[in-house]
């Protein structure tokens, strides 16, 4: 019996190619797996009505983690004309799956490691290491909407005084998203945040909101964070705007190590990072929960580059590398992180977005070559 079950997830499009570059790195390494199909993808909204099938939801509860590729994900209306005849007209609404799974499993902490690679001809400068921690349940990505706005919505929502200027504006002509922050929410994304600075000897931690306008949400969001760095002494704790915080970044990203914030921001906060560090070739988070937890590249599905073979599989790879120090496979993930960073130093193997003419297989193929232990484990299908 495999001493671990690892979930695998290829996704939509790219996602395919890139979890392929993965499998030979992990074979490289010698992991004892078992990995386990499951169901996730276009493919199965688009002939099933679901996304994320409840066959996948239970594989994801027998497994120690599960590595994803890509998700392709459309506005409502071209959702709904690509569904099976049989399921059209039926009410059913597409939802990203990534996005459930963080919410049925509570998946709170997304982790996302942007660090400049010695030797990337990407770098926006080097010793960059930033660690960004997105909290990944609520927030405006919560999925708490309204449209048409009417009903006791609308009369909770004509109770306030800065609603009056929206008076006016019939129903139908008006969306409505909320914004929910809770405390302990909050508090256990700032948690996470400050006991990975005091495991990895980071001085600080930045907080990123913006409580002067957001008075209420980015208000707790702080005082929460506040009251949870009063735990950790020897850390200070640092607030900036989200604005602001963006201009920083550019400035001066070697001031700033381990940055904590809610959804959206951290969403848009870890994409800003990974530019920094070579774009989302090389971006990888990990979704993080008490029950599981699901790692992947954060670039999408890129479905015109589907079938060449081509974008980066590094980002993929990364999240493979984060999996496995999840799973207390350290000295595995370690010698990925030591393939990967010598390749990217050597620069013989580069893939178009680096300069050069490798495909993604390739550079899959050329970060396990440095790694001495060839196995290979194949991939069963989930019942």
């Amino acid at each position: 019996m495999a001493k671990h079950k690892i979930g695998w997830m290829p996704g939509d499009g790219v996602g395919q190619e890139t979890m392929a570059a993965c499998k030979p790195v992990l074979d490289a390494v010698g992991l004892d797996a078992e990995y386990i199909s499951l169901a996730i993808g276009w493919d199965y909204w688009c002939q099933e009505g679901d996304a994320l099938p409840t066959r996948t939801i239970q594989g994801l509860r027998e497994v120690d983690a599960a590595l994803f590729g890509a998700i392709t994900s459309k506005p409502k209306a071209e959702a709904e004309a690509e569904l099976a005849p049989a399921l059209q007209g039926k009410g059913l609404i597409y939802r990203s799956p990534i996005v459930r799974m963080r919410q049925i499993f509570d998946l709170y902490t997304n982790m996302r490691p942007c660090r400049a690679f010695p030797g990337n001809p990407l770098n926006y400068q080097d010793d960059i290491d930033l660690v960004v921690f997105r909290e990944n349940t609520e927030g405006l990505y919560g999925g708490v909407e309204w449209s048409p706005v009417n009903g006791k919505i609308r009369e909770a929502l004509e109770e306030h005084p800065n609603f009056a200027r929206f008076h006016d504006v019939p129903p139908e002509k008006m969306a409505f998203s909320s914004r929910i922050i809770t405390w302990d929410g909050a508090s256990r994304i700032v948690r996470a945040a400050f006991e990975f600075a005091k495991k990895f000897n980071y001085p600080t931690v930045t907080v990123v909101e913006k409580p002067n306008v957001l008075r209420e949400t980015s208000g707790m969001f702080m005082d929460a964070a506040k009251e949870v760095a009063k735990d950790f002494p020897g850390i200070e704790l640092w607030d900036t705007n989200i604005d602001a915080m963006a201009m920083w970044l550019i400035k001066n990203p070697q001031n700033y190590g381990v940055i904590a914030t809610s959804n959206l921001f951290g969403d848009v906060i870890s994409d800003l990072c990974a530019q920094l560090v070579g774009g989302l070739g090389f971006a990888a988070a990990g979704n993080i929960g008490g029950e599981v937890a699901v790692f992947e590249p954060t670039h999408g599905s890129a479905p015109k580059y589907f079938g060449q073979d081509k974008v980066n599989p590094l980002a993929n790879i990364l999240a493979a590398k984060m999996m496995l120090d999840y799973i207390g496979e350290t000295g595995k993930a370690d010698q990925i992180m030591a393939a990967v960073s010598q390749v990217i130093a050597e620069g013989k193997v580069r893939t178009y977005d680096m300069g050069g003419q490798a495909k993604c297989s390739e550079m899959g193929l050329a970060v396990a070559a440095l790694i001495h232990l060839p196995t290979h484990r194949s991939i069963t299908s989930h019942p």
